[in-house]
C-alpha cells in the first residue's frame, strides 16, 4: 500500500529529494544560501528580543558625556586636567574596581599651557635660564596630558584605542605591549593594518589598554566584537576583556584553542590567577556574540547611566560605586558612538562594552560550539529523510500540519538550548528546507486533489445533490454515504393556499411564482449552512447537521427560518407595489434524532433523512395554517438552540398530539427578534398569554377568558387569541372531563 502510494505521488517525491539534496549541499558550503544567512541573523534577533533579562545590572555603571554634561563642562574634548579629575574622583573616592574609558587622545592636549611657555623660554632661552629650569620642575603640573597620565597611573584605568584597515595602514599615538609576543598565531583571526591610539605618555601610564573595535555584520548590524585581535603578528585585547580582567585583578589570560592540535583557532580566553576563574567564549575569529540585557540608553534599564558631570562635580556621596565597575562613554548624538544593533538602531557604543563585561562575568556570553556544522549537517539528514519518505504520501491539510510541526519543533529545540546552554546554532538552512518542501508538496498536492476531487465529482454527481458533492470533495478519504443516525434538526416549509392560487393564474406564471418563491427560500436555507433535501411541488425540504456534523444545527435552523419570513415580507412587498396577490408560506421545525444517509433504490437513489421526528417536523409545519403563524417550533428544537446571538422573543403556542403520535409536544412560534431596542409592551403581552395558558391548563376558563379579551383587545387581529377565546368559551359551556390535561388533539395531517 505505501509503495503503491508512493508510485503514484512520485513527482511529489523526487521534488522534494532534490529540496533536501540542495540543503545538503548548502550546509557542506558547496552552495552558497545568503537567504539562509540572513534567516539566521532574524531567528537570532529574534532570539535576543525574547529573551533579554530587562533588569538592571549594578555591577556595571556607565559616566555618560552626554548633553547635560557637555553643557556644564564645556564641549568635547575635554581639558585633560578635568579628564584627570575625573579618573582620579572614580578611582580615589569612588572606589571602583576599574575603569574603562571609552575614547581615544590620539592627539596632545592643546589647551595645556606648557608647550606654549617652553616655546617663549626657547626664543630667549640666554636671558631667561631661570624660567626654562622652572618649567622642567613643575612639568607634571603645567602639561595637561602628564596630569592625566599621572591620574591613570593610580587607577584601575583602562584606555580604549581603534585598529584600522584603511589601504594606507594610518598609525597614530603608541599602542600598548601586546599580550603574548612569543605566542604561536591563531589562525583565522581578525587582522588590522593601522590604528589609532592614545599618545605615548597615556599609553605607557595607563594599567592596561584594550580596542574597542566592533564587527558589523553585511546587513549593518553589530552583533559581535572582537575579543582578541591581531596586529603585526601580536596579539592584543579588547577594551571589555581588559576591564573585566582588571575588575577581576586577574593577571593571566589563557587562550583556549579548538581540539585538534596547539595551533588550532581560538576557542575561549579564560581569566587566571584572581578571585575568580571566568572563561569568556569566542569563535575563530576572535569575536564573542554580545550578550544584550536590554533595548540600551539611559532609559534602557540595564545599566545606570550617570552624567559625568555629576561625577566631576563630585554630587555623588563617597564610596557610592566601591566595587563598580564604571565605563565612560558618550550618548551624545553629536559625538556619534551610537551603533545599530539586534535590540536597538541607536545604540551606545559603551553599553555594547557594558553588556559583554556583564556576560563576561555571569558566563553568559552567546556561542556558536564547534560542533555545530556537523550537527547541523545530521539534523538535515534525519529530517530530510522524514520529509522524503512521509511528505509526499500525505493530503494538504496533513501536509500543513506537518509542516508546521517541524517548523515549531526546530525553532523551539533551537530556543530551549539557547536559554539552556547559551548555544547559537544555525537553523536558517533547517528552516528553508523544511518550508521548501512543504510549499512544493503542497502545491503539486493541490493539484493532484483536485484532479481525484473530479474524479470524485463525475462519479457521484449523477446521484447526489450538487451541495453534498462539494462537502464530499473537501475530504473525500473520509465521506461516506451510509445511512446513519445523527441528531439534527429537519425543516418544511411550504406555500399557504397555492391550489386555489393556481386556479386564477396562468400555467406560466404559477411556474415563474414557484421558482421565485424556491429560489429565494433556497438562497437562505444556503446561507445558514443548510442542506436542501427535496422539492416537493411548492414545499421545500431541508435538514441541518449533515454531512457536515454541527453542534448548533438547531440555532442555524432558527435563523434561516427567521431569514426566510423576512424574505417572504420582502417578495409581497414587491408584489403589491406590482398590483399582484399576497403569498405567504408555513415553517415547521423539529430537532431529534433521524437516519440520514443515501436511501433509494438501484434506478435512484437521495441523500436525505427519514424517521418519527422528520414526521414531527411535516406535522408542525401544517399546523401553521391551524395557529395562523409562519413558523412553528418544536420544543426539542427551542431548547437546542439555545441564546441566539441577538436574542429572540418566543411565544408559546400550545402543548399538541399529532396524528400517529401518543406523545404530546410543546410548540412555539418567534414574535420578533431582540437586537437590543425595547420590546416592553410585547413582552407585557407574551407574560400575560403566558398566565392564560396556565390558567387554561389549570381549568380556570373564566380566569383565562378574561385574560384572552385583554389581548384581543391589544391584538384583536391575532388569529391565536381568537382561537383560544373560542375554545375556552366552548370549554365554560361544556367543561371537559375529569383526565382533560389541556392538550390540544391534531385529527388531520
Amino acid at each position: 500500500m505505501f509503495r503503491a502510494t508512493l508510485k503514484r505521488q512520485r513527482l511529489r517525491l523526487a521534488a522534494t529529494a532534490l529540496i533536501v539534496l540542495a540543503a545538503w549541499a548548502c550546509a557542506s558550503g558547496l552552495w552558497p544560501a545568503p537567504l539562509a544567512l540572513q534567516l539566521d541573523r532574524a531567528a537570532y534577533d529574534a532570539r535576543l528580543l525574547l529573551t533579554m533579562p530587562g533588569t538592571l545590572d549594578e555591577r556595571v555603571v556607565i559616566i555618560d558625556i552626554d548633553e547635560a554634561s557637555l553643557a556644564q563642562v564645556g564641549q568635547w574634548p575635554w581639558d585633560r586636567r578635568q579628564l584627570a579629575a575625573l579618573v582620579d574622583e572614580l578611582a580615589q573616592r569612588q572606589q571602583v574596581a576599574a575603569i574603562g574609558i571609552d575614547a581615544v587622545f590620539a592627539e596632545p592636549d592643546r589647551s595645556s599651557v606648557l608647550p606654549r611657555m617652553q616655546e617663549l623660554a626657547a626664543g630667549d632661552l640666554r636671558h631667561h635660564a631661570p624660567l626654562s629650569d622652572w618649567l622642567t620642575r613643575n612639568a607634571d603640573r603645567l602639561d595637561h596630558d602628564v596630569i592625566l597620565a599621572k591620574a591613570l597611573r593610580a587607577s584601575p584605568a583602562v584606555l580604549g584605542y581603534y585598529f584600522t584597515s584603511d589601504r594606507n595602514g594610518v598609525r597614530a599615538g603608541e599602542l600598548p605591549q601586546p599580550l603574548a609576543p612569543d605566542a604561536p598565531a591563531l589562525p583565522g583571526l581578525l587582522a588590522w593594518s593601522g590604528f589609532g591610539a592614545n599618545i605615548p605618555v597615556l599609553t605607557r601610564a595607563a594599567p592596561r589598554s584594550g580596542f574597542f573595535n566592533a564587527v558589523t555584520d553585511p546587513d549593518g548590524v553589530v552583533r559581535s566584537v572582537p575579543v582578541i585581535a591581531s596586529y603585526g603578528g601580536q596579539l592584543y585585547e579588547s577594551l571589555a576583556l581588559a576591564v573585566t580582567r582588571e575588575a577581576a585583578k586577574a593577571p593571566l589570560l589563557l587562550l583556549q584553542r579548538q581540539p585538534g592540535s596547539d595551533a588550532g583557532a581560538l576557542q575561549a580566553v579564560q581569566l587566571a590567577g584572581g578571585a575568580s576563574q571566568l572563561r569568556l567564549p569566542a569563535d575563530a575569529r576572535g569575536t564573542a556574540l554580545v550578550p544584550f540585557r536590554g533595548r540600551g540608553g539611559p532609559d534602557g534599564g540595564s545599566y545606570r547611566y550617570i552624567p559625568a558631570a555629576d561625577v566631576l562635580l563630585g554630587k555623588l556621596p563617597a564610596g557610592a560605586l566601591a566595587g563598580k565597575v564604571a565605563l565612560v562613554g558618550f550618548t551624545s548624538p553629536g559625538l556619534m558612538d551610537l551603533r545599530v544593533t539586534p535590540v536597538g538602531q541607536a545604540y551606545p557604543g559603551v553599553e555594547i562594552h557594558a553588556n559583554l563585561i556583564s556576560g563576561a562575568m555571569d558566563e553568559r556570553v552567546p556561542r556558536v560550539p564547534g560542533w555545530a556544522n556537523g550537527a547541523q549537517f545530521a539534523a538535515l539528514l534525519a529530517v530530510g529523510v522524514l520529509l522524503v519518505l512521509v511528505m509526499p504520501v500525505q493530503s494538504v491539510g496533513r501536509l500543513i500540519a506537518l509542516g508546521a510541526a517541524l517548523l515549531a519543533g526546530v525553532v523551539l529545540t533551537n530556543t530551549v538550548l539557547f536559554l539552556s546552554e547559551w548555544w547559537v546554532l544555525p537553523m536558517g538552512t533547517m528552516l528553508l528546507m523544511i518550508a521548501a518542501a512543504l510549499a512544493v508538496n503542497v502545491v503539486l498536492g493541490y493539484f493532484l486533489e483536485i484532479r481525484a476531487r473530479r474524479e470524485l465529482a463525475t462519479q457521484f454527481a449523477t446521484y447526489v445533490p450538487p451541495e453534498l458533492v462539494r462537502q464530499m470533495v473537501r475530504n473525500p478519504e473520509r465521506y461516506t454515504m451510509q445511512a446513519r443516525a445523527e441528531e439534527l434538526t429537519v425543516m418544511f416549509c411550504d406555500l399557504r393556499g397555492f391550489t386555489t392560487l393556481a386556479e386564477t393564474m396562468a400555467p406560466l406564471d404559477v411556474q415563474a411564482l414557484i421558482n421565485t418563491v424556491l429560489s429565494r427560500l433556497s438562497h437562505v436555507i444556503r446561507r445558514h449552512q443548510g442542506t436542501i433535501d427535496k422539492y416537493i411541488g411548492d414545499c421545500v425540504m431541508a435538514f441541518w447537521g449533515a454531512p457536515v456534523a454541527s453542534t448548533h444545527h438547531a440555532r442555524d435552523a432558527v435563523l434561516a427560518a427567521i431569514g426566510m419570513t423576512e424574505t417572504m415580507r420582502e417578495l409581497n412587498r414587491e408584489r403589491a407595489a406590482a398590483g399582484l396577490v399576497q403569498v405567504s408560506v408555513g415553517i415547521g421545525l423539529n430537532s431529534g434524532v433521524m437516519s440520514v444517509g443515501n436511501m433509494g433504490s438501484d434506478f435512484r437513489r437521495a441523500y436525505t433523512v427519514i424517521g418519527d421526528a422528520v414526521n414531527l417536523g411535516a406535522r408542525l409545519e401544517g399546523l401553521t395554517r391551524f395557529y395562523g403563524v409562519d413558523l412553528i417550533v418544536s420544543e426539542a428544537t427551542r431548547a437546542q438552540a439555545g441564546d441566539l446571538p441577538d436574542g429572540l422573543l418566543w411565544q408559546e403556542l400550545d402543548r399538541v398530539r399529532v396524528k400517529g403520535r401518543q406523545q404530546a409536544v410543546t410548540v412555539y412560534t418567534v414574535r420578533a427578534p431582540r437586537p437590543g431596542q425595547s420590546h416592553a409592551a410585547l413582552e407585557a403581552e407574551l407574560q400575560l398569554w403566558a398566565d392564560a395558558l396556565a390558567d387554561w391548563r389549570a381549568q380556570r376558563f373564566l380566569a383565562c377568558r378574561n385574560k384572552l379579551k385583554t389581548l384581543r383587545a391589544q391584538d384583536a387581529n391575532l388569529f391565536l387569541y381568537r382561537l383560544c377565546d373560542d375554545r375556552v368559551a366552548s370549554l365554560i359551556h361544556t367543561p371537559p372531563s375529569s383526565v382533560w390535561d389541556g392538550t390540544t388533539v391534531i385529527g388531520e395531517k
